[in-house]
């Protein structure tokens, strides 16, 4: 999760050149232009669950991959809950109703979810493709009828949801998008390059806050089996060089959260309204 800093004039993104390889975007940019330390970019520091809010303050809870394990959560206080996706294993349908039941039980004034790749029905394109191939990969999902998750968004009565949209509450703008690049042909995969830019060119500049399900380039997107970068070049050029939200919340690479045993990302952000 990162600030970032205040447009200025429009800007247009292609394609990087580095695109395909972001563990050699990364040595290139941090090397030639530094744009993983201030003042390109500012990290949010994670704060106590029970630390006061100062008055005036608006304070967003942030959090993602809990992977239907939400149970003895201990949540911390706050106005706004932000899911940054893969609240479930599958996408089952008894899935998000076991999230949207525990979104229901949250104190927080607004919660806004994003999906993430292993929200399968969320993809329908995902679920197109799926009924057209062998059904060992994922069992449970392929025997799901169509009207079991044609609408399965409506299931979360408990929260906004986000796909590519935006929502405007406490006066600031947030915007959620769940693409990642392609990896092992789960949801809302697409290969990098054009394919992902195309869907961050859809975010409007003048966001305050920007929910993606995978992080940019250079955060938290250490593979160290692989000993890989993983995150997105497009993304990292949108969020620095057009978009600038003032905060950017992100999940997705378990190896790159804080928390590995969880596979969570907790943090706490208090702004001015």
């Amino acid at each position: 999760m990162a600030h970032g800093i205040p447009s200025q004039g429009k800007v247009t993104i292609s394609v990087d050149e580095y695109s395909s390889n972001p563990t050699q975007a990364f040595t290139h940019y941090n090397i030639n232009q530094s744009r993983f330390q201030p003042p390109h970019v500012h990290m949010v520091d994670p704060i106590p669950y029970d630390t006061p809010k100062p008055a005036g303050h608006t304070r967003f809870v942030c959090i993602s991959d809990t992977h239907s394990r939400t149970d003895g959560i201990q949540m911390p206080y706050g106005d706004i809950l932000l899911h940054t996706g893969d609240f479930t294993e599958l996408g089952l349908p008894s899935e998000v109703k076991k999230f949207n039941d525990w979104l229901g039980n949250l104190p927080y004034e607004y919660k806004i979810v994003i999906a993430g790749n292993h929200e399968l029905t969320f993809d329908k394109e995902f679920m197109a493709d799926l009924v057209k191939q062998d059904y060992y990969r994922f069992p449970s999902v392929s025997k799901l009828k169509p009207e079991d998750f044609d609408n399965v968004q409506s299931l979360l009565t408990n929260s906004i949801y986000l796909q590519d949209s935006e929502v405007t509450v406490k006066g600031f703008r947030i915007y959620g998008a769940p693409w990642t690049p392609w990896f092992n042909g789960w949801g809302f995969n697409l290969p990098r390059g054009q394919s992902l830019l195309d869907k961050w060119n859809l975010i409007p500049e003048g966001i305050d806050i920007l929910m993606t399900h995978g992080p940019p380039l250079g955060f938290r997107d250490w593979v160290p089996k692989e000993l890989q970068r993983v995150g997105c070049v497009e993304l990292l050029n949108t969020v620095q060089r057009r978009v600038r939200p003032k905060l950017h919340v992100f999940g997705g690479i378990h190896e790159g959260t804080v928390d590995k045993k969880m596979n969570q990302i907790w943090s706490l952000l208090s702004k001015t309204s």
